[in-house]
């Protein structure tokens, strides 16, 4: 679904969040999407068209780690503020957002003599749009972080709450409909977060509840039907996760045996994956699926290779060679090429692929495709469809569920694109690095759910590490190799905390792995949340 398409199948009801580096932006939209209502995000510093063309109801400007006062401070477009107001469109600026609106239109952002961070009381002292009635003169619990503060607001706007040390907290300009919070509504921290988020959208701007997962199915089967000519076909690359299982099911349920699934053991596999998933793709979703082994081609070249985007790069060229050739086999069968590879790439995936204003990295202005198997060559020949670009893994899953994919598959834990290369550092062919992982992995899965465990983890595995210590084993003195495990709790991986688990689990656990896997006589468990850490290792 492009940010167009989308746009149009929100009804006229989309709010757009602008990016300036908060780490929790991501959060924003999805408290909006829990709402009923769309949500998209892009970079802070989108051309005005972009922002334009996509018709917005409302727009969020995200919190940051800038100071308004630094040299080239993000800040949205020319015209932005004209265009707002012209339009209706009412606007919230949370935290470094709600800074942005105050200097812009003429208020003064100060260094804040009290900083600000972490869980504050503010005082609601005035009725508005954010606040109901009832709340005047209470106390809500916020999340604050900042170090500015605004020290005089613009012509025409108000406070409406202040922290307890009287640093102001929110304020607004109803006749413009401009408003800002200093806090995080959008953190669970925030007790009552939701509760004004909710009475921005419905109340200030009036939006309906109306965003389905019954119309995104509907709107993407169309798009897909008038992308795909009536006598075109389509190859769709199967992981055997949820993301891929769910947009091959959905293309198949758009032009039915014109999709031609493809499942590649690249040698990067856990342990029996090719065998449980063309079980599952042939019993339970009776999709057509045929399996190519392609483990030789991938191993030799990622021989050699340490640099873990490197290996990304590698393993998506070779992807597409195995895609290349297999639409190949499949002309001379229809005599005709398949002109689209379907791709199950999620909305984190195109977020984290473009960086907000200010971060140092380049970035795109407008939602681009994030090619979840990594590096995909620019030359390829194959045009990509990616029907869950917009939705995050537990929309997927409800997505799936009214496709019928079975519940145990729905619930699987994500696996990354480049597979087991992600998770063996260094050269994935030196020695018995994939044999080793494949076992370890496979203890720690199997252990959690007999705990009953693996539905209330967000996603577990093993890592294997390119080093070995000295152990004693069987009375005897080994050199073996060092293997970790993560298990991460989330609702999207954008964020992420390490999952505690019993003492007794772990101990259990470990005992099993170093009395069955040879060539293991180390195991340790990683506790990093993210950030600072991402999900996967590389």
């Amino acid at each position: 679904m492009e940010t167009s398409t989308a746009a149009a199948s929100a009804g006229g009801n989309l709010v757009l969040i602008l990016d300036y580096g908060s780490q929790y932006t991501h959060l924003i939209t999805r408290r909006i999407r829990q709402l009923s209502v769309l949500s998209l995000c892009l970079a802070g510093d989108a051309p005005l068209a972009s922002i334009s063309s996509l018709r917005p109801r409302a727009v969020i400007l995200s919190g940051g780690p800038h100071s308004v006062h630094l040299p080239n401070a993000p800040s949205f477009p020319d015209s932005f503020l004209e265009f707002v107001e012209h339009n209706g469109i009412p606007v919230l600026g949370i935290c470094y957002g709600m800074q942005l609106l105050v200097q812009k239109l003429g208020g003064e952002v100060a260094v804040g003599e009290k900083q600000e961070y972490g869980k504050m009381e503010i005082d609601v002292v005035r009725e508005s749009g954010l606040f109901g009635a009832e709340l005047v003169g209470k106390h809500q619990t916020v999340w604050m972080s900042h170090g500015d503060e605004a020290a005089r607001l613009p012509e025409g706007f108000e406070v409406v709450a202040r922290s307890v040390q009287g640093l102001v907290a929110a304020i607004e300009n109803p006749s413009k409909r401009l408003y800002g919070l200093q806090y995080h509504p959008e953190v669970t921290h925030s007790a009552q977060g939701m509760e004004t988020l909710s009475h921005f959208i419905f109340n200030v701007c009036g939006i309906t509840a109306d965003w389905k997962m019954q119309d995104v199915l509907e709107e993407e089967i169309k798009v897909i039907k008038d992308m795909v000519g009536p006598d075109e076909h389509v190859i769709c690359a199967l992981s055997g996760g949820v993301d891929s299982t769910v947009a091959a099911t959905l293309v198949h349920k758009a032009i039915g045996d014109r999709l031609h699934c493809v499942f590649v053991d690249n040698g990067l596999l856990r342990y029996k994956e090719r065998e449980r998933v063309m079980a599952t793709f042939e019993s339970d979703l009776h999709l057509p699926v045929t399996c190519v082994d392609a483990v030789e081609q991938f191993l030799s070249k990622l021989k050699g290779v340490k640099d873990p985007e490197a290996k990304r790069k590698i393993i998506g060229r070779e992807f597409i060679c195995v895609f290349d050739d297999f639409a190949h086999d499949l002309e001379l069968k229809l005599g005709q090429k398949p002109k689209y590879l379907v791709q199950g790439t999620l909305y984190p995936d195109v977020i984290e692929s473009c960086p907000p204003p200010g971060s140092g990295r380049s970035h795109s202005h407008t939602i681009k495709s994030h090619h979840n198997v990594g590096g995909l060559p620019e030359d390829m020949k194959l045009k990509l469809i990616e029907p869950l670009k917009l939705l995050f893994k537990d929309e997927v899953r409800k997505l799936g569920s009214i496709l019928n994919v079975p519940e145990s598959f729905l619930k699987r834990h994500p696996f990354p694109g480049p597979g087991l290369a992600v998770r063996v550092l260094g050269d994935v062919t030196e020695g018995n690095g994939l044999d080793i992982l494949r076992q370890v992995d496979e203890i720690f899965i199997q252990s959690i759910k007999e705990a009953g465990l693996y539905d209330s983890i967000w996603q577990a595995f093993a890592v294997f590490l390119p080093v070995q210590s000295v152990g004693v084993q069987g009375d005897q003195r080994t050199h073996s190799h060092v293997v970790v495990l993560r298990a991460i709790t989330s609702e999207d991986g954008m964020t992420a905390d390490w999952y505690y688990f019993d003492q007794r689990f772990l101990v259990d656990v470990v005992r099993k792995i170093c009395n069955s896997v040879r060539g293991v006589n180390r195991v340790c468990q990683d506790i990093t949340s993210k950030p600072p850490a991402t999900v996967e290792w590389e």
